[in-house]
């Protein structure tokens, strides 16, 4: 029996070969769309899940509103993991982890750069699970200077030799670090990674007992059974006790003055695998992913599914008439509902395990494309887990898009039937007609969101930032220079090719030193701030094309510009100061013991220092070059000038590799998330669109050669082409401009709720749904007027013939 329904459904598939084969393009691109979209999500979601305690394992982050300036940091101080592990029995052990930057590392002679490394606690291996080669987790951070690197930092130090027990100089400590351990490569979906940990034991201020200074993340092991949320609730206290006689003793105010003014200021607790997708704080120590955007393209997959198995089912209720007569032979002699429900459910089986076949091809192709895209580590084999998900996603599809046709078509009357008194019928067209505006509502909904996220990828390329970012270069490791760095300065600056140079490393774009210092104006303590303070030279305002609002710059003519200090306007608004009155005014820095007075000499105009997810917020400027060289240039010849400087940069014998940025690329790396959902919008839109017009073409292939004889007779009678095509057509449009009515108001709100992440957005045009809405019924018209001028032109005498 099984048999010969799978003979019978092979004969129908290459009898109605058009339509097999959209219906197989339709699936086989949904279905890769949807593998790789929930593989994507699976990956995300898997971000830290590879520790052993990672249900049990929290990290504590620093959250504060002082004078209006919010703040959400992820490291917070010292003593913060000593008191939680002593004071609080739910947790098991504690654990911090400095970031060291990318030190220049030696070993004898030879100097190596490029990796990233941190100093942690000696139980930083009790509460993270790593696989350890050789040297024991236990132990292997006790004593000072006692240093655990990866496979790869080993390999690319020692080349063959055995790693353990070797030492290595950090930055040119004194003191070399020894080799303990050696562990594997760290897992790509951690939220933090890092190719040496040195130990914190020894270091001078890990001991610190100051809670008004931080750099330190915090991880704490729960015991099994804790409830997060009555640990959280205890927070306050710990800030009572600890952190408030410290303001006390900084600010001359009590905690509960410090509150009753308008500030707040407390910890709260993030499970360690919610960091990535759901933790936003100005302190990351990678970039995480966002959730909203798992959500976005879980519903793409989704809907991906829906309208290529919506193809499935209208082309199958649509040429139901064609199979009419074979449903009612079968019935005659004896076939049972139930026979034919099955006979039609093994076709929708063989169709979909077909395009199943072919989505295999399909991901091994877009798979690796996707992972070098999107830098993430998906597998790209076929492996247990894979093959699973097709199997149950061919099942589901099987009976997702084959139930209806299948009972639709096996409900046919065999006397009626076999007189030719079947139809298509009107609850059938209602259906089919119902589905293209459900499909092409998902379309219009999709073209509108590409269009949007475009539209604002393109502002933010484009927006006026307060400083001039197109032929900035950064030389971010210009330290390696040491003395010589002023020297090559100066020497670049002869070059006519450069217009300006800065020596800082603070930077408006891309990675930054970062500094946070607490001021208040002289008089009146209750006004404290925190806010961003940069170290900058004479030449920075004017090397990034920024603009004084009123006052002036530094100067070296001025001697006491040493204790002078430039503020933005947001920190002028901040104080109540208009820019004219800000100039003259003494900040005193409550960060420095003992505090000093800086005198206010200008306000620079308003600049994006952050990304403009965020407001600008106050900004302080202060005259403290630190390494870091930001040249300002002007040429065509990019290349011969970063040849010219790398030369001078071998020749003064640099400690490091020349190495540069230019102040764009930063800027665009920090909307680098933004930029791949941009894309992988656009990607699936069109591939959305290509399903739904395969759909449609196959739809207008059907009513035309229903309504062929007619066609004939209308052309006979005078008729002209084009009046068949807008004939044909008309129908389909109608439902394409009914989807756009019913998609405009749900992108709107999505949209709308998407733009509220910005700071600094474009604002909703009616333009765009007009666009979209337009584009959709282009799309349609293109696709069914395709179809219907084919069957126009079709001579009228062969369609007529049989008459």
């Amino acid at each position: 029996m099984w048999t010969n329904y799978l003979k019978t459904a092979w004969m129908n598939l290459r009898k109605h070969q058009v339509f097999s084969l959209i219906n197989i393009a339709g699936l086989s691109i949904g279905i890769t769309v949807c593998i790789v979209i929930v593989r994507y999500v699976q990956y995300e979601w898997s971000f830290d899940r590879f520790n052993a305690h990672a249900d049990r394992i929290a990290r504590i982050v620093f959250n504060a509103n002082m004078n209006g300036g919010k703040i959400s940091e992820s490291n917070v101080m010292p003593p913060v993991a000593g008191v939680m592990q002593r004071e609080f029995p739910e947790v098991e052990t504690a654990t911090r982890l400095m970031q060291f930057g990318t030190p220049k590392v030696s070993h004898g002679t030879r100097v190596f750069r490029g990796n990233e490394a941190a100093f942690v606690d000696p139980n930083f291996f009790d509460v993270f699970t790593f696989q350890f080669i050789s040297g024991n987790p236990r132990t292997a951070l006790q004593q000072p200077h006692s240093v655990v690197i990866t496979q790869a930092a080993a390999e690319k130090y020692f080349g063959r030799e055995q790693a353990l027990g070797k030492t290595l100089v950090l930055n040119d400590q004194p003191t070399a670090y020894r080799i303990t351990g050696v562990i594997q490569a760290w897992p790509a979906n951690a939220h933090f990674h890092f190719d040496l940990l040195a130990s914190l034991t020894g270091w001078r201020d890990a001991s610190s007992d100051s809670w008004m200074t931080s750099g330190y993340y915090t991880y704490l092991l729960l015991k099994k059974r804790s409830d997060l949320a009555a640990l959280q609730a205890k927070l306050p206290g710990m800030v009572e006790r600890y952190m408030g006689p410290q303001i006390q003793q900084q600010m001359g105010l009590t905690l509960s003055q410090f509150h009753t003014q308008g500030n707040a200021l407390g910890f709260a607790l993030q499970p360690l695998t919610a960091i990535h997708l759901h933790s936003h704080t100005t302190t990351e120590l990678e970039p995480g992913g966002n959730v909203t955007y798992l959500y976005i393209f879980s519903a793409i997959a989704l809907f991906m599914l829906l309208v290529a198995c919506i193809n499935f089912i209208n082309l199958s209720t649509a040429s139901a008439s064609g199979r009419a007569k074979e449903v009612g032979v079968r019935k005659v002699i004896g076939g049972s509902r139930f026979a034919l429900v099955k006979q039609f459910l093994l076709e929708s089986a063989l169709l979909v395990f077909v395009a199943l076949g072919l989505s295999v091809l399909l991901i091994y192709v877009f798979l690796p494309w996707f992972n070098r895209f999107s830098g993430m580590d998906i597998p790209e084999g076929l492996d247990l887990s894979l093959a699973w998900e097709l199997v149950i996603l061919g099942v589901v599809v099987s009976l997702g898009a084959g139930l209806y046709p299948a009972f639709f078509l096996s409900s046919f009357r065999p006397i009626a039937v076999l007189k030719g008194k079947v139809g298509s019928g009107r609850k059938s067209l209602g259906l089919r007609s119902g589905l293209v505006v459900f499909q092409f509502f998902i379309t219009v909904g999709l073209i509108i969101a590409t269009l949007v996220v475009w539209q604002q990828m393109r502002y933010i390329q484009h927006k006026n930032l307060g400083y001039d970012k197109a032929q900035l270069l950064v030389l971010p490791n210009s330290y390696a220079l040491g003395p010589h760095e002023e020297v090559f300065k100066q020497e670049m600056l002869r070059d006519p090719r450069v217009v300006n140079a800065t020596v800082s490393s603070y930077r408006p774009a891309g990675p930054s030193n970062s500094n946070n210092t607490l001021a208040f104006p002289q008089g009146h303590d209750d006004q404290m701030l925190r806010a961003v303070e940069y170290h900058v030279d004479e030449q920075y305002i004017p090397t990034l094309g920024m603009q004084m609002a009123s006052g002036r710059n530094f100067s070296s003519s001025f001697g006491e510009d040493s204790t002078a200090m430039v503020i933005n306007e947001s920190a002028a608004r901040t104080f109540g100061w208009s820019n004219p009155a800000a100039v003259g005014k003494i900040l005193i820095n409550a960060s420095s013991v003992p505090h000093v007075p800086y005198h206010i000499i200008g306000v620079v105009r308003d600049f994006n220092f952050k990304s403009l997810h965020e407001p600008i917020t106050p900004l302080f400027m202060v005259l403290d070059r630190e390494s870091g060289l930001i040249f300002k240039v002007h040429t065509s010849d990019i290349r011969g000038l970063l040849a010219h400087m790398k030369d001078r940069w071998q020749s003064l014998g640099a400690a490091e590799p020349f190495r540069f940025n230019f102040m764009d690329q930063l800027y665009n790396d920090t909307y680098a998330l933004e930029g791949r959902t941009s894309m992988l919008l656009n990607l699936f839109a069109v591939l959305t669109i290509l399903v739904a017009c395969l759909g449609l073409f196959g739809l207008a292939t059907y009513s035309a050669e229903q309504r062929a004889k007619e066609i004939g007779i209308r052309k006979v009678l005078g008729a002209t082409s084009f009046q068949m095509v807008k004939m044909l057509s008309g129908h389909f449009l109608r439902l394409v401009g009914l989807a756009c009515l019913v998609a405009f108001p749900l992108a709107y709100w999505a949209m709308h709720k998407w733009l509220q992440g910005f700071a600094y957005r474009i604002n909703l045009s009616g333009w765009v749904f007009v666009e979209a809405a337009g584009i959709a019924l282009c799309i349609a018209w293109s696709t069914v007027s395709a179809r219907a001028l084919k069957a126009a032109m079709t001579n009228p005498v062969k369609n007529l013939r049989t008459e």
